[in-house]
Parts: structure tokens; C-alpha cells; sequence
């Protein structure tokens, strides 16, 4: 290798054969002169015929240069402390538990002559590919610290873990492992006496399958990866009636319903056009008025929900509680079951011509479909909100909004995109459009609704997963993958969860939970 140029080199990955024992046995004998060399022929056979898919090497023109052994073993039995020997039956035969639900990484090497093109990193996807793939919990490792040697005699193994981790001190194979997304879980003592530049400790590793789906025996309990929502960018118009509203809001309930969608979102004040019906005189008691239809919107809409099978959030209605006047959100579950989430923050006009209060709770909603939040229009501004909210594992954000003019959407709209990014979720805002001369207040809309997602490789490229024309009356329909949610968070370009420096700031609710 010393001598060729990177032109020369040609690689490829494929599972280990039989046929390849003598290269196999001859590429170990190298780098493994002092913990024994090689596997016998017959442990290395075994392992082909009993996990075939577990064993990759990497070759160069027919030649063997990288190899990774692997089998599957019990999460739970060797996520705690073992030895080597406990992998190990009669005769060096690798104990493979075909049943197991995680990979332990038996072996990983690379030829000398080679290691300046990071194959050791291509045997490390391959085998993360392995784990997804079958569906295992983890991969498990027990890794040499080999250089600990040097530094005995100074520090603890503890220490020196440490020191490798802060890269004070480098360590051939640990710091690799590190830089590979393993985790060091705990300290192996006594996991391999024979290995005496290790001291005969070992770390055990451990990298996480995010994908990993438990084999539920109850359905109740399974997790969909895919969901499908629906948004109506509303149109406001006249009402004759309550009835003539809702059947409304029922075609576009059963319209979602066909498109199979798991949500619909309807806007912040979707029934507006209800105030027409009473007295616009007083605005004070033409909102309170509104209100006096919350009840039988909701107990119709959670009939809509489990009638047509759909979630809906009932983007905000004015609420009476007691001499209070309230902006909510309801959840209409297709379950049956019905939540609320109050808006917070109040606009100015709010307070001034509707004299609206703002709620005190935030939380996020369990749904078949996954964890939301919601926030209605003017909350999402308000970055600490959705933050809270990410802290309880929100995958979604509805955002019903009302905004009059393009200025105003912007602010909605600009602050739902940073709030997916900042919090690694998705938001879908819904508003409305069209013209209300008939009732006070709400003369004139403007609305492009849409979903975003963060801003990553495996999302489009402008963080925009669908978005409607502006001001016209548009059903949206969208799949949002949750997996990709789960990689970004564990493996995107950056990890903004993971990254916060709460040793330096926090986010603390206190108001009522």
C-alpha cells in the first residue's frame, strides 16, 4: 500500500467466507501477536454458518484488508459487567445467541498498510447498518485500552478514560470508538488478564439504535414512524346558522378522513364567522357571544373524531371560565378523549377589544400518532415556550394563527421555521383567508400555511415540507417521518438538544403544569 497511489486502490465490502480463513488468519496473526492471533478455522466457520450477515471485510483488488466479527448476544446480560470469557465457549466458539436483540462486536481490525483510509470507519457503518437492519437494540463492544499501559503506574483506568475522552491522551482504539458514536458505559475489570497493555481492563461501548422498534404484544403500545397530517388553510364566510358553519367543518373533517391523515388542523378563531349572527354593536359582548357556542363545537367536533377516525385540533375558539374569557385550543382525539391547550401570550387588540385573559398551562399532548404540542399565533414567538415543550419529547407543533396583513404572517411564520430548527421537531401553521365585512375585527386575513421541518440532510433542502398558495382557501396534506426526527437528534450535522449549555442558562416553567 505504501507504494501505491489512492488510484490504485480498489475496494470493496462484502460478508466474510470461508475461503477467506487464510488471508483472515494471516491479517490477525499481525495485529494480534500478543492477545493470542488468530480464530481458529473452525470458530471463524461456525460464526459464517450461524450469522453470516454479521461478518464484513473490506478487500483491495482480492485482497483481505479490514474485517469486523460480529454476533448477537442479550442486551440486558451484557450491558453489565462481563469478561471476555463470557462471550467465549469450548473450543473458542464465539457464543452467538440467535435470539439476542443487540450486536456485540467481537473483532474489528484493519491492515497496517491501510490505515490512513479510515476503513475501521466503514466496518463501523456497515455495522451500524447490520443493527438497523435486524432491528437490534444496540451494539455492545468491549474495547482495549491500549495504550493505558504507559500511564499505570500515574493514573486510574477511570482517569485515563477520561483523559482519552478529553483528548489529553490519545488511544488507538478508543479514541476511534469515541469518534464513532460509541459511548463508554461502564468499566470492564478483569474482562481480558491476557491483554496486558490494557491492564486487562476494557471499556464496554455502547451505541444506541434509535430505530429500534420493541416487538409489542399490544398493538396499543406500537409507535407510528409515519404521520400523515392534514391543514386547512380556512376560508372565512358567511354563516346563516350554527348548522351551516359546522356542516362546513364537516366536509373538510371527512375530506382529511380520505386522505387517511392522522390530524387536520383547523385556524385560531376558525369560527369566527359565527359572531354575524349576534349583535355587533359591542365587541366586548360580540366575543363573549361567540363563546356561548364552545360547547356544542366541541362535543360535534369530538363526534367528528371518532366518527371519521381523524385527530382534530380545533385550532382556537373564545372559552368562558367563570368571569374569564379564554383563547383555546382543543384536541378532539379519535379516541374520544378531549384536550386543551389555552393560548398564553395575548395581543394587544386581544386585550384591548376583546378584554381576553391568558391561560397559565403548557404541556404536551400523547396522541396515537405521536407527542404535539400547540401553540396558538402569537405563542410560537415566544422561543421559550416550544422549548419547554421539546423538553417533554414534542415531535410536532401545531400553530393555529389569525393574522391580518403579511407583516404579521411573517412574524408566524419566521418563528415557527427557527422553533423547528431550535427544538429538532416539526410545525405545521394553519390560518385563514378571505374577507368577514359583515363582523368587526376580523375585516381582512392573510395566510400561507404550511409545514416546516429543521434544517438537515435528510429533510428538503429549504426546511419546507409543504406550503400552500397564499390567501386561498387550500387543503394541505403532508407524511412526516418521525425516525428522522429520532436520527437527526442522535447523528444530524449538529444536535441542538444535545448541545444546550445548561450549565450556563435554563429554561424553567412556573406556572401550573
Amino acid at each position: 500500500m505504501s507504494d501505491e497511489s489512492p488510484s490504485d486502490v480498489r475496494l470493496k465490502l462484502r460478508n466474510l467466507t470461508l475461503e477467506d480463513y487464510p488471508q483472515l488468519a494471516r491479517l490477525m496473526e499481525t495485529i494480534y501477536p500478543d492477545i493470542g492471533g488468530a480464530w481458529p478455522a473452525t470458530s471463524i466457520k461456525r460464526l459464517i454458518q450461524e450469522f453470516p450477515e454479521g461478518q464484513v471485510v473490506i478487500e483491495d483488488s482480492g485482497h483481505l484488508i479490514a474485517a469486523a466479527l460480529t454476533i448477537q448476544c442479550n442486551y440486558d446480560r451484557f450491558s453489565r459487567q462481563h469478561t471476555y470469557d463470557d462471550l467465549i465457549g469450548r473450543r473458542e466458539q464465539m457464543k452467538h445467541d440467535p435470539e439476542g436483540d443487540a450486536l456485540y462486536g467481537m473483532d474489528l481490525f484493519v491492515d497496517p498498510e491501510y490505515r490512513d483510509l479510515r476503513l475501521g470507519r466503514r466496518l463501523y457503518d456497515a455495522r451500524k447498518e447490520i443493527c438497523r437492519n435486524l432491528n437490534m437494540r444496540a451494539i455492545l463492544a468491549g474495547g482495549r485500552i491500549t495504550n493505558y499501559h504507559k500511564y499505570a503506574d500515574d493514573i486510574s483506568p477511570t482517569d485515563y478514560i477520561a483523559a482519552v475522552d478529553r483528548k489529553d491522551i490519545h488511544d488507538p482504539i478508543l479514541s476511534f470508538q469515541l469518534a464513532n458514536d460509541f459511548e463508554v458505559k461502564r468499566l470492564l475489570k478483569d474482562y481480558n488478564p491476557q491483554d496486558e497493555k490494557s491492564q486487562g481492563y476494557a471499556t464496554l461501548l455502547e451505541w444506541n439504535n434509535i430505530l429500534y422498534e420493541p416487538d409489542w404484544d399490544d398493538l396499543s403500545q406500537h409507535r407510528k414512524s409515519v404521520v400523515r397530517v392534514g391543514i386547512l388553510q380556512w376560508q372565512m364566510r358567511l354563516s346563516k346558522s350554527f348548522e351551516d358553519w359546522l356542516s362546513h367543518v364537516e366536509y373538510f373533517v371527512d375530506t382529511f378522513a380520505d386522505y387517511q391523515a392522522d390530524f387536520v388542523l383547523f385556524p385560531e378563531f376558525f369560527n369566527a364567522p359565527l359572531m354575524g349572527l349576534g349583535d355587533q354593536g359591542n365587541q366586548f359582548e360580540a366575543i363573549r357571544f361567540l363563546s356561548t357556542f364552545a360547547e356544542r363545537t366541541i362535543e360535534s367536533l369530538s363526534e367528528f373524531a371518532i366518527t371519521y377516525n381523524i385527530n382534530i385540533i380545533a385550532g382556537s375558539i373564545p372559552v368562558t371560565e367563570g368571569e374569564l374569557l379564554l383563547n383555546r385550543a382543543y384536541l378532539c382525539r379519535r379516541d374520544g378523549t378531549v384536550d386543551y391547550q389555552d393560548k398564553l401570550h395575548i395581543t394587544p387588540h386581544e386585550r384591548r377589544d376583546w378584554v381576553i385573559d391568558g391561560g397559565d398551562k403548557l404541556k404536551v399532548f400523547e396522541t396515537d400518532a405521536g407527542r404535539i404540542g400547540i401553540l396558538i399565533c402569537y405563542d410560537v414567538e415566544f422561543p421559550e415556550l416550544s422549548r419547554l415543550l421539546a423538553r417533554q419529547g414534542m415531535d410536532i407543533l401545531f400553530v393555529p394563527f389569525w393574522t391580518d396583513t403579511k407583516n404579521g404572517f411573517l412574524r408566524v411564520q419566521r418563528c415557527a421555521q427557527a422553533r423547528a430548527i431550535e427544538n429538532e421537531c416539526y410545525v405545521a401553521i394553519g390560518g385563514s383567508v378571505g374577507n368577514l365585512p359583515q363582523v368587526h375585527n376580523v375585516d381582512i386575513q392573510y395566510a400561507e400555511s404550511a409545514v416546516y421541518s429543521p434544517s438537515d440532510i435528510m429533510f428538503p433542502h429549504d426546511a419546507v415540507i409543504t406550503e400552500s398558495t397564499p390567501n386561498t382557501e387550500m387543503a394541505l396534506v403532508a407524511d412526516l417521518d418521525l425516525d428522522k426526527l429520532a436520527q437527526l437528534r442522535h447523528e444530524g450535522s449538529v444536535t441542538n438538544a444535545k448541545d444546550q449549555r445548561l450549565d450556563l442558562y435554563e429554561v424553567k416553567w412556573m406556572g401550573k403544569s
